[in-house]
């Protein structure tokens, strides 16, 4: 891989992790468009540049982050505040939602995650796929979703339902923004609310994900030259990754998810066309 195909990967990545018209769908046409070969290696640096949209929502959102882990550990600490949940602070709930919603998708990445390596080997047709579903579950959030509800009324069975999207990223093309934003809309939240407790449900997953195969790659053979394109493509998604995340709350808090689903629908179509044809 080169330095502009790394750099153009993390760009992408950056572009797409949280804007929901699916990152993975994205680097699976851009590789493909990019001239870069299924492999390994390349499936690693896919999942270890996630690790720099990682940082860019800590930065993003470090004073919120910083806020539910000192309530979150307080709330561990005094116990007895747990029998009256429904007391606790809002930043305190947040923790343990946020901890209750990332459990889902830990529990069933782990077994199905040689799996989803296969479906990388059909890069086109599982971008295809994921985007149609994409785009159909957004298009229901906003046409189902009551959109009233504001996270100060989030309850236990809200995250956990919520985590439940979640596992859609597991599979290639899959926007786990879209999926999980989706979720919480359907749940009745407002888009702001929805998306807010997307991108923080996301972290400890990416997180996990980020540093699990970055501990793998390390034994992969030819991980040592491909170390300088993973350092330009980290970088470019975490700069590219903050800029998405600040404008796509912005973009929320006035406009509805409609035009995502359609991009979606459309990309899938002209990806699936490819897939025939080529």
């Amino acid at each position: 891989m080169t330095i502009i195909q790394a750099t153009l990967l993390g760009i992408i990545q950056g572009l797409t992790e949280f804007i929901p018209v699916s990152s993975t769908a994205h680097l699976l046409i851009g590789q493909k468009m990019l001239g870069v070969e299924s492999s390994e290696l390349i499936f690693a640096f896919l999942i270890i540049v996630q690790m720099g949209t990682v940082l860019s929502l800590i930065l993003y959102f470090w004073c919120d982050l910083w806020r539910v882990a000192k309530a979150f550990l307080n709330s561990i600490r005094d116990f007895r505040s747990l029998q009256d949940f429904g007391n606790l602070s809002l930043d305190a709930r947040l923790g343990w939602f946020i901890l209750l919603a990332t459990i889902p998708a830990a529990l069933i990445g782990y077994f199905v995650r040689d799996l989803v390596e296969l479906l990388f080997q059909s890069p086109l047709l599982s971008a295809a796929i994921r985007l149609f579903s994409a785009a159909t579950l957004m298009a229901s959030a906003e046409w189902i979703g009551r959109k009233i509800r504001s996270i100060n009324e989030m309850t236990w069975v809200d995250s956990l339902i919520i985590g439940f999207f979640q596992v859609l990223a597991i599979f290639p093309g899959a926007s786990r923004s879209g999926s999980t934003i989706s979720g919480g809309m359907l749940r009745g939240f407002d888009r702001p609310a929805a998306a807010r407790f997307a991108f923080l449900i996301s972290l400890p997953i990416m997180f996990g994900v980020g540093i699990y195969e970055s501990l793998s790659a390390f034994h992969l053979v030819g991980f040592n030259e491909l170390l300088p394109a993973l350092i330009v493509g980290f970088i470019s998604a975490a700069i590219v990754g903050w800029l998405a995340v600040k404008w796509l709350l912005t973009y929320l808090s006035k406009n509805s998810l409609y035009s995502f689903a359609i991009y979606c629908a459309s990309v899938g179509a002209i990806v699936l066309g490819f897939y025939f044809l080529c």
